[in-house]
C-alpha cells in the first residue's frame, strides 16, 4: 500500500507557512527541447469557506521547491520561481525553473568570432555571475548581435539555431550547453509487463525515415551559403543560422539529423512516480514479446502529474542509445 506524500515550500514569504499542505494537483513539465522547465501548482480557491488571497501573499519571483513521493520517501522534483498566479475556479501557481532569472534585459553588444560559450558567459555575467557554465559544444559565430533582448531571448535563439541541449542544473547553479543527446544521466528500467501502465509507442526503422537537413547562413556581406546532409528526396527541413563557418554549420546539421535517424521506439508511455526519471536519463525498455525492440533510449521529456488519483509520469523518448 502506497501513501502519497508531498511537500511544497516557499521562501521569502512571511505571511504563509513554509510548507503548503492544501493541494488539488501538481503538474511538472521538463523537456530538453524547451529552454525552461515549468510547474503548475493547483490549490482550492477557498479554505474553510474563506477565499484564499494567495496572489497577495506570494509575489512574482518567490522561490518554490516541490517534493513528491510515496510513504514519506520524498524526492525533490522541481526548484524554481513563481512566475504568476491565476484564478480559474482554482488558484494556479505558475512556476519556472532558474531560467526565470534570465528574463532580464542585457546590454546591447556585437560580437565577432565568438564562441557559443563566450556568448553565454556574457549573459551569465549580466544576470548572476555566481552561476557556472558547462559547455562542450564548439560552435563559433563570425558575428553575433544582441539588441534590445533579454538573456532568455538570446538563449532561446542559441538553442533554436544550434539545436543544442541547453538546461539548468538548479541545485548546483550550473548552466549546461551540449550537443543533442550527448549528456546521459542515470539509467532507469521499464518493462511492458511490470511498470509501464499505458504506452503510445511505435517502433520505426531508420531506413524508413528519409530526412534532408539544410543549414543556411548569411555572412556579414549578405552572402548566403548553405550545406545539406541526409537522404535526398526525404522530408526537407531548413534551418537559418547566423554567420559561421561551414564546419560549424555541418555540426548543427548533424546535431539536427541525429534526432531523426535511429531504429527504435517513438512516442510516449506512462509510468508511476517510481522509478524517478528525468530528461537526459537513459530508459531501458524491455519487451519480452518482441526482444529486438528491447533497448536503451534517451529520455527527451517527462511530464509528472500528481493528484488524488495518483502519481503518473509520462515519458517521451528520444533516440535509441543502444
Amino acid at each position: 500500500m502506497y501513501d502519497m506524500n508531498w511537500q511544497i515550500s516557499f521562501k521569502n514569504s512571511n505571511e504563509l507557512p513554509k510548507s503548503l499542505l492544501l493541494l488539488e494537483s501538481v503538474e511538472i513539465n521538463c523537456d530538453v527541447d524547451n529552454l525552461t522547465d515549468t510547474a503548475q501548482i493547483i490549490l482550492p480557491e477557498s479554505v474553510m469557506n474563506r477565499v484564499w488571497e494567495l496572489d497577495q501573499k506570494i509575489v512574482r519571483g518567490t522561490e518554490v521547491i516541490i517534493y513528491l513521493g510515496y510513504n514519506d520517501d520524498l524526492q525533490q522534483e522541481f526548484t524554481g520561481y513563481v512566475q504568476r498566479i491565476t484564478n480559474d475556479g482554482s488558484l494556479i501557481i505558475h512556476c519556472e525553473d532558474a531560467f526565470f532569472l534570465f528574463r532580464v534585459s542585457v546590454p546591447d553588444k556585437e560580437f565577432k568570432n565568438v564562441s557559443l560559450e563566450q556568448i553565454v558567459e556574457y549573459l551569465v555575467k549580466n544576470v548572476d555571475d555566481s552561476f557556472t557554465i558547462a559547455c562542450d559544444y564548439g560552435i563559433t559565430y563570425e558575428k553575433f548581435t544582441i539588441h534590445q533582448a533579454t538573456a532568455f531571448d538570446v538563449l532561446k535563439k542559441l538553442q533554436d539555431e544550434t539545436k543544442g541541449n541547453i538546461y539548468f542544473d538548479n541545485q548546483n547553479k550550473v548552466l549546461h550547453l551540449h550537443p543533442a543527446y550527448t549528456e546521459v544521466g542515470n539509467q532507469v528500467r521499464y518493462s511492458y509487463h511490470k511498470n509501464i501502465e499505458k504506452a503510445n509507442l511505435e517502433y520505426k526503422k531508420k531506413e524508413d525515415k528519409k530526412v534532408e537537413i539544410t543549414i543556411e547562413s548569411t555572412d556579414s556581406n549578405g552572402k548566403v551559403k548553405s550545406i545539406t546532409i541526409g537522404t535526398t528526396g526525404g522530408d526537407k527541413k531548413t534551418l537559418k543560422v547566423g554567420p559561421m563557418s561551414e564546419a560549424d554549420m555541418r555540426k548543427i546539421a548533424e546535431n539536427a539529423l541525429i534526432k531523426q535517424m535511429y531504429d527504435g521506439f517513438e512516442g510516449t508511455f506512462d509510468g508511476w512516480l517510481v522509478p524517478v526519471v528525468k530528461p537526459t536519463d537513459s530508459a531501458h525498455i524491455e519487451d519480452l514479446d518482441y526482444p529486438y525492440k528491447t533497448g536503451n533510449y534517451y529520455v527527451k521529456a517527462v511530464t509528472t502529474k500528481f493528484d488524488s488519483s495518483g502519481g503518473v509520469r509520462t515519458v517521451k523518448l528520444g533516440i535509441r542509445l543502444n
